[in-house]
């Protein structure tokens, strides 16, 4: 879909709603005595926080080349998924798109929203099959592809992002939070020349600040004001805005967690050959790997044993278990573990 309106997709109660407007978030003072919003007057964090987020946008604006006006921020990006499915899609209605497997709060969101969910198997490595997305994405119910690149959780990126772009109906919402680890090239750079596009990003991975609950959706104009219309008033709290903004004024911090991260990942890989107990490591572009293990019920009761926890994968990703990478002293820790197994 290429730069057309995207408000024939858009639910006609949204269409209609009045965004909440914090006079003070829209205007400039220099001394104000704020008395306008019930707030203690004691305290050193007794003020709401900017409910538009103007500095953190105006930042992530000069970082990323884009325009404050294509910038929502999210209480994570688990709080921009929901709120993408509630602009989009009428419950009991329209459908979602999501890959399988694939981040699963997709499905959370939707079902909460009393949508359907369709879902579209991925082959043997993980890829999407074309022509079975040509032939799913023909349902007219469907309102959304959710598309994570790099995938969790097999770690492996999706190529052709603009296929799908082109192909489908609805909005394509890119979820790039393990992006940083990969390699590729973001799908930021197709924002100007596909208006059903939302590419989603978080600073709960590479940056490296999960605590924070941080998240950033990237589209046109038109789509954020949908997102700022629905969003909470101050969803994104003083001290969660302040850490950021703190942390954006070092930004070699960034690649060093990502060169760091990269390196363990190396090593693990390396690691991982030869023990036994592991049948196959697949290709990962992210910061973690999905590994498909013998006898895994042992094998995990092990981990578990020695309080190293893991993601088991099976049944819907038979034996598998996601490790993520760790510093060095806990990655030697659970490699130790696998090769006594």
């Amino acid at each position: 879909m290429k730069n057309n309106s995207i408000k024939t997709l858009v639910r006609e109660n949204i269409v209609q709603l009045q965004p909440y407007s914090s006079f003070r978030d829209h205007n400039e003072f220099n001394a104000p005595v704020m008395l306008d919003a019930n707030e203690s007057p004691f305290g050193e964090c007794n003020r709401y926080p900017d409910s538009t987020q103007k500095e953190l946008k105006n930042r992530l604006a000069g970082l990323k080349n884009l325009s404050p006006s294509q910038i929502a921020i999210g209480n994570g990006s688990d709080e921009l998924i929901d709120l993408i499915i509630k602009i989009f899609c009428e419950p009991k209605k329209d459908a979602i798109l999501m890959m399988n497997p694939s981040f699963a709060m997709y499905a959370f969101y939707a079902t909460i929203n009393e949508n359907k969910v369709l879902k579209l198997d991925l082959d043997e490595n993980f890829e999407i099959i074309k022509s079975d997305f040509l032939k799913i994405s023909a349902d007219p119910s469907l309102k959304i592809f959710f598309l994570c690149s790099p995938n969790n959780p097999t770690g492996n990126s999706i190529d052709d992002i603009e296929f799908y772009l082109q192909n489908f109906k609805g909005i394509v919402v890119v979820d790039e939070a393990y992006i940083e680890f990969s390699g590729k090239k973001s799908s930021l750079e197709l924002l100007d020349q596909y208006s059903n596009l939302i590419v989603l990003q978080t600073f709960s991975k590479a940056w490296g600040i999960a605590g924070a609950r941080v998240g950033m959706a990237y589209a046109s104009e038109e789509i954020i004001n949908l997102i700022s219309t629905v969003k909470a008033p101050y969803n994104v709290n003083v001290l969660s805005q302040e850490l950021i903004l703190k942390t954006l004024d070092d930004e070699s911090r960034l690649q060093e967690n990502v060169n760091r991260i990269l390196e363990e990942r190396t090593w693990l890989k390396q690691q991982f050959e030869g023990i036994t107990c592991i049948s196959k490591v697949f290709s990962t572009d992210a910061n973690f790997f999905l590994i498909r293990m013998e006898n895994i019920d042992n094998v995990y009761s092990k981990m578990l044993e020695e309080e190293i926890l893991t993601s088991r994968r099976d049944p819907a990703i038979p034996r598998c278990i996601r490790i993520n990478v760790g510093n060095r002293e806990e990655n030697e820790k659970l490699i130790n573990l696998l090769k006594r197994i």
